[in-house]
Formats: structure tokens, C-alpha cells, sequence
């Protein structure tokens, strides 16, 4: 069969046609002439098929235009009314244009004229003001000189103050009128220093305020300012001087009562004065110089203070012989380390100590004062400020300061160490306590020094004695502790003759005690110290000092609870060989029972009566003499030891059943008696016994998997599997081979 050859040509076009047509865009200029380059039927019938639905895609969209014809039109109608309205607008916004136009230029035009006028009132006024200017400055020159010769120093002082300003603001005329002035000024300037100079030696004061108010309005503040200041440091260094001299005369006539010479008033006065001077006269150094005359005055008077408070603190070191009773403390060291010495009499020391408290917290008080009063004031120079501040922490008043601190931690470490030494030597039995004196003597003491250190708002002093009081306590202290406990044969001593002898247990349980409440004490102290420090000492370096102390103060509590809890072992290990023969006992007690046997034994207890009936005998006679947590402890150090020997025992036993049913049922009386001796949990102690009775009540041996594993539950499984398996092969009637197949 042959093939035409313009067949064969239509057929290879074909698909190159198929690629035009899936291209064509209806209704383009470059469609119809894609259309007629077709020559496959095939396509061509495509793309009519694709003409006529876009005609009717066409048509459908123009039925929807017309469609919408009406509401176009009455758009259309809307829009040439608008037009209308639009054109009235644009008329009437270009006449409203024409307007404001004409009525800006107006404006332009008024208010040109406006400034033309202010400007010629101006120079009016200006000129007025130089003419009343030239007025007043003579009227000041006459006031002046009538004021000079009536003496209304006050008057004349506003005129030339009055005349300053206005010659200041119009320097460029009245030279001669300038001149005048400044000669009565002058005059008035003499007779004010002068008049000022004769009031200060005659300490008449209303006339001083008188004549230091004028200094301002001659423009001479920081000279009256001076001259203020010096007559206050007059005053006040006049009234401390006799007050320093009476308090030498009555040192001179005291001889052997020194109640009578009051130091502390004596600087209680200073500081009095000094601060009265400032806040009393606040309002003349403001008028004078502002708050910069304040810190001036400040700092002025603080000289006085360096000079009369460090010769009082010196004199009360000379009186009170410091710097000797410190010398005779320190030789008191050296010679009690190497044998028997008497040092200074630490009631004296107390008295001395109080005196030297007082003074530091005056000096204290009056410093912070003083400093705050600086800080509060607003409008000081800043440099002013702290320079003025430093020098009240480097004056001479602070050095004596310093001094004195170190004969108080000197005298303050003395005390302490006396009477923590003197409450170890006479501790002594307090009826109705558990503890006896020496606990509460020594805590009472090291809680009065530290208290007494901290007021002193030195962070040396409290850490001086932070240490001593730590070091007194790891060592004097702890060994006066620990003095019975370490007595040899005390458990003979105990129980004399076979029964617990009652003052013996009485000494030992006190001893035990005074470790319990000295443990609780350490941390009492070390939580009060804390608080009152933050309240003294802010900066993080002191805080973290104060941390350091502690923390080691802390660390005593848990010496003690170590001495304690050694203690509390050689108590118990005095008490358990009374306990012991009826624990081997219970080696000879079968546990491979008849039910005959079982129901026996629920009537007749075999030996758990017993071990209790041992237990309160040698046990419960100490626990009035013992702290509840001693006693606690004491109970407990008991049972760890019977439960221990119960589990030795009866994993060398062999159980039936009923066996298994006997331990559960002594394991059982054992808690209930013993959780009634304590207020601590004891089924922790028996868990190991109590889960070795589950273990031989079972009925077979794989039931031990319903309560192994993910199985057990709440309970926590506190034997191994190699136990659980020796366990279980204590039951008689258990074979091995199903033991060993577990898979636990």
C-alpha cells in the first residue's frame, strides 16, 4: 500500500500544528495568522471548536455589560450634576482666594507698622529706664550718706547694694556719681568689719547678726562668711575649754572614785554645740555664701572638733591607763601559756568597755551627722562635697578613734575569754534544766560582745571578735563539752551493780545535751549576727567579710553535732550488751512452725516481749534527763543496732509458712513499740525485716515476681536479688531448682 507524499507531509507537520495551536491566543492580530498557516484538519478543527467557545464566552460577558447599561446611565446622569455643582465650588474658592489674599497683604502691612511701633517703644522705655537709672543712683548717693550719718548701717547698705546693680546694668555713664559711691561704700565696709570685729570680742550677738547681714549687700559674703565662722569656732572652743578644764579638775579630785568624771558628757557637749552652731545658724551661712557657706561652716568647726574631741579621747586613754592595762593583758597571754597568771580584773575591763562604747557611738553618730547633713544639701559645688566628707574619716578625731577601737577589741577579747572561762570553771547543775550552766553563761557572753562589737560600726572590731568567739568555741569550749563523755569506764560507772545508776545517767545525758543546744545555739547566734550586721554594714567587701565569719561560726554547729553524735555512740554502746543476751536468744527460737506451734506462740510470746521488756529497762529511764532530739537519736542508734542483729540472725534460720507469719508478726510489734518511743519514723529501720517476712509468707516461689520490678508497687525494695534468693531458700518447702530459675 502506497503513501502520497503530501500525506506523509501533513502527518510529519501535524505535531509542530498541535504545538501552534496549544500557543494560540484568541482574539490577537497574530491568531489569524497562526489560523492560516494551518494545514492539518485536526487542528484546525480544534481551534474551531476553541473560536466558538470563546464567541460564547464573549458574548456572555457582553450580555453582562449591558446588563449593567442602566446603572451606568443614571451614574453617568450623577456625575454631569456634580459637574454643575463643581463649577459653583471652583467660583466660590477663587473669590474666598481673592480674600484672603487682600487680607494677608493687610496684615503684611499692620503688622510691619506693629513692630515699627514696638520698636520705638522700646527705645522709649529704654531710655526712660536710663533716666530713671540716673535718678535713682543719685537718690542712692544722698540715702547713703544720710544713712552713714543717722547710723541705719542697714539702709545705707540696700543703697549701695541698689546703686551696684543699676551702675552694673548702665555702665556707660555716671563716672562721676560711680566714684561717690564707691567712697561711701568704702566707709560703710570699714565701719561694718570694725564694728563686726569689736561685737566678736565682746560675744555680743545680736549686734554680730547685725553687722554679718550686711556683708551680702556690699558684695563681701565670703569675708563675713569667715568672720561668722571663726566667732562660732570662738564660742564653741571657749565652751569646750571649760568644759575640758572642769573635767581635769574633777580627775584631779576623784583619787579613787571615777564614777564622778563624765568623758562621754563631757564630748556629748562638743558635739552639742558644734551641731547646734550649724543647724541654728543654717539661715545666716545660706544668706551669706548658699549651701556652699553651710559645708564651709561644716568643715570649719571640724577643726574644732579634731582639736577638742581627740584631746577628751586622749585624755580618757591617759586617765583610764589603756595603753598599760592592754600591755598587762598581752604579758598575761604569755605568761598563762606557760603556767598559772592573774591578769586584769574583767569587771573593771566591763566598765571600761561601756565608757569606750559610748564614745566610739557618739563619734559615730556625730560623723554620720554631720556627713548626711552634707549629702542633703542640693546646690553644693561638687567638689566641695567629698573633699568635705574625707576630711571627717582623716581628721585628728578619727586617728583617736582609731586608737581607742584598738584598745577595745583588745579589752572587748579580753572579756570574753574570761568569762567564757569562768562559765566553763563553775558549770554546774540548774534545776528543772536538761542543760547545765555553762551552755547558756558562754552563748549569753559571746552574744553580748558581738552585740557590743557591732554597735560599734567597725567591721574590724566584729571580725576580730567573730574569730576569737569561734576560736573559743572549736577549742576551750568543745573540750569542756566532751570533759564526761571522755571519762574512762563509763558505761561500769552506768550501771553500777547491774541497774542504771541515776546521777551517773544524769551527768552523761547533760553532757549529750549541752552538745545538742550548744549545736542549735552556734546557729541562733550565727542568724542574729547576720541580721544586725546588715543592718550596720552595707558595702558588698564589708557583707562579704561579715559571710566569711560566719560561715566559719556555722561550721562549729557541725563540730558539735559530730562531738554529739560520737557521744551518743558511747552512750549506746554502754546500753547494748544489756541488750545482746536476749537478741542470741532469739537464735534458739525455731521459726519451722506447726500451726499448733504458731497458735502457742500468739498467746506466749517467744522473745519479743523480752527484747522490749530489756529495751525500757535499760533505755527509757533517761528520757527525762535527755533532750527529745537526743532521745530521739538515742532510740534510734538502739534499733539500728537490734534491727541489724534481728537480720543477721534469721538469715541463718529456716522458715515454714507459718514461720514466715511469726516474723511478719514480730517485725510488726517491734514498729508499733518502737514508733511509740519516738517521735521519728522507725519502719525505715525494719524495712529490710519486714520485707524478708513478705518473702516467707508467700505461698510459692514465683509469687515473688507479683511484687518485683514494675510490679512492687509504692515499695521501694531494699534487698537485693542475691538476698531475695538466699531469702527464699530459707523456706523449707521451697525447691532450689525454682529459686535459681527467677529471673529477678
Amino acid at each position: 500500500m502506497s503513501i502520497s507524499s503530501s500525506s506523509l507531509s501533513s502527518t510529519m507537520d501535524a505535531p509542530a500544528e498541535d504545538q501552534i495551536t496549544a500557543a494560540l491566543r484568541l482574539g490577537t492580530p497574530e491568531a489569524l495568522d497562526q489560523v492560516r498557516k494551518l494545514t492539518d484538519v485536526g487542528a484546525m478543527t480544534r481551534i474551531l471548536h476553541e473560536c466558538i467557545a470563546y464567541q460564547r464566552a464573549l458574548e456572555l460577558e457582553l450580555d453582562n455589560l449591558l446588563s449593567q447599561r442602566t446603572d451606568l446611565d443614571k451614574q453617568l446622569s450623577n456625575l454631569q450634576k456634580s459637574a454643575q455643582v463643581l463649577d459653583i465650588v471652583k467660583a466660590d474658592s477663587d473669590h474666598m482666594l481673592a480674600s484672603v489674599r487682600s487680607t494677608c497683604d493687610l496684615a503684611d502691612q499692620v503688622s510691619g507698622k506693629v513692630r515699627e511701633l514696638d520698636l520705638a517703644q522700646s527705645r522709649v522705655n529704654s531710655t526712660l529706664s536710663r533716666i530713671d537709672a540716673v535718678v535713682e543712683r543719685g537718690n542712692c548717693i544722698d540715702g547713703v550718706q544720710k544713712a552713714l550719718e543717722t547710723e541705719d548701717y542697714e539702709s545705707a547698705a540696700k543703697y549701695v547694694q541698689t546703686f551696684l546693680r543699676i551702675d552694673a546694668e548702665y555702665k556707660d555713664s555716671g563716672s562721676d556719681q560711680r566714684e561717690q559711691l564707691m567712697e561711701s561704700k568704702k566707709q560703710l565696709e570699714g565701719i561694718a568689719r570694725k564694728r563686726l570685729a569689736a561685737a566678736i570680742d565682746q560675744r555680743d550677738h545680736p549686734t554680730i547678726l547685725r553687722f554679718v547681714r550686711l556683708f551680702s549687700p556690699l558684695n563681701l559674703e565670703e569675708e563675713g562668711l569667715q568672720m561668722y565662722v571663726n566667732y562660732l569656732k570662738k564660742v564653741i572652743a571657749m565652751r569646750s575649754r571649760l568644759e575640758y578644764e572642769h573635767l581635769v579638775e574633777l580627775m584631779e579630785r576623784s583619787s579613787g572614785n571615777q564614777s564622778n568624771v563624765n568623758f562621754v558628757g563631757c564630748l556629748t557637749n562638743l558635739f552639742k554645740d558644734i551641731v547646734l552652731a550649724v543647724q541654728e545658724n543654717s539661715e545666716i551661712l545660706r544668706g551669706l555664701c548658699g549651701e556652699d557657706g553651710i559645708v564651709y561652716a561644716i568643715c570649719e568647726l571640724q577643726e574644732e572638733c579634731d582639736s577638742r574631741g581627740s584631746s577628751i579621747l586622749k585624755k580618757y586613754m591617759d586617765y583610764r591607763k589603756l595603753a598599760r592595762i592592754t600591755s598587762e593583758i598581752n604579758s598575761y597571754k604569755t605568761r598563762l601559756s606557760v603556767g598559772a597568771a592573774e591578769g586584769p580584773d574583767p569587771r573593771e575591763i566591763e566598765l571600761y568597755l561601756e565608757e569606750i562604747l559610748s564614745l566610739m557611738q557618739l563619734g559615730e553618730d556625730y560623723t554620720e551627722f554631720m556627713v548626711s547633713t552634707i549629702k542633703g544639701l542640693s546646690s553644693v559645688d561638687p567638689e566641695l562635697g567629698p573633699r568635705a566628707t574625707k576630711a571627717f574619716r582623716s581628721g585628728s578625731f578619727s586617728r583617736s578613734i582609731q586608737d581607742i577601737t584598738g584598745y577595745y577589741v583588745i579589752l572587748e577579747g579580753f572579756f570574753m575569754v574570761e568569762n567564757v572561762r569562768k562559765a566553763i570553771n563553775i558549770d554546774e547543775h540548774v534545776p528543772d534544766s536538761l542543760t547545765t550552766s555553762m551552755v547558756d553563761d558562754v552563748f549569753y557572753v559571746l552574744q553580748s560582745c558581738l552585740r557590743r562589737a557591732i554597735s560599734t560600726s567597725n567591721i574590724n572590731s566584729v571580725l576580730a571578735l567573730l574569730s576569737g568567739s569561734i576560736n573559743l568555741l572549736g577549742n576551750e569550749y568543745q573540750e569542756a563539752l566532751q570533759q564526761k563523755m571522755r571519762e574512762p569506764n563509763l558505761g561500769a560507772k552506768l550501771f553500777l551493780g547491774g541497774v542504771g545508776v541515776q546521777k551517773t545517767g544524769t551527768e552523761i545525758a547533760t553532757a549529750l545535751n549541752n552538745m545538742d543546744v550548744s549545736s542549735e545555739y552556734v546557729l541562733k547566734l550565727r542568724h542574729e549576727i547576720d541580721e544586725q550586721c546588715a543592718e550596720v554594714f552595707h558595702t558588698p567587701a564589708d557583707r562579704e567579710k561579715v559571710k566569711s565569719c560566719l560561715s566559719e561560726l556555722g561550721e562549729m554547729s557541725n563540730s558539735f553535732k559530730q562531738a554529739l553524735s560520737a557521744g551518743m555512740e558511747q552512750l549506746v554502746a554502754t546500753v547494748t550488751p544489756r541488750i545482746r543476751p536476749v537478741l542470741d536468744s532469739v537464735a534458739t527460737i525455731s521459726y519451722e512452725l506447726t500451726e499448733a506451734e504458731y497458735a502457742d506462740n500468739e498467746v506466749n510470746d517467744p522473745w519479743v516481749q523480752r527484747l522490749l521488756h530489756a529495751v525500757e529497762t535499760n533505755a527509757t529511764w533517761l528520757q527525762p534527763v535527755m533532750t527529745a532530739n537526743n532521745y530521739d537519736s538515742f532510740v534510734h542508734l538502739i534499733i539500728d543496732f537490734i534491727a541489724k542483729r534481728l537480720e543477721v540472725i534469721m538469715m541463718q534460720k529456716r522458715f515454714s509458712q507459718l514461720g514466715g507469719l511469726q516474723l511478719d508478726r514480730d517485725a510488726r510489734a517491734l514498729v508499733h513499740h518502737f514508733s511509740s518511743m519516738t517521735q521519728r519514723t522507725v519502719r525505715d529501720k525494719f524495712a529490710r525485716l519486714t520485707q524478708m517476712a513478705t518473702i516467707l509468707n508467700l505461698e510459692k516461689v514465683s509469687e515473688i515476681l507479683d511484687f518485683w520490678g514494675e510490679n512492687s508497687g509504692p515499695m521501694t525494695w531494699r534487698l537485693t536479688p542475691a538476698e531475695v534468693r538466699r531469702v527464699l531458700g530459707l523456706r523449707t518447702d521451697f525447691k532450689p531448682e525454682a529459686i535459681a530459675a527467677l529471673k529477678l
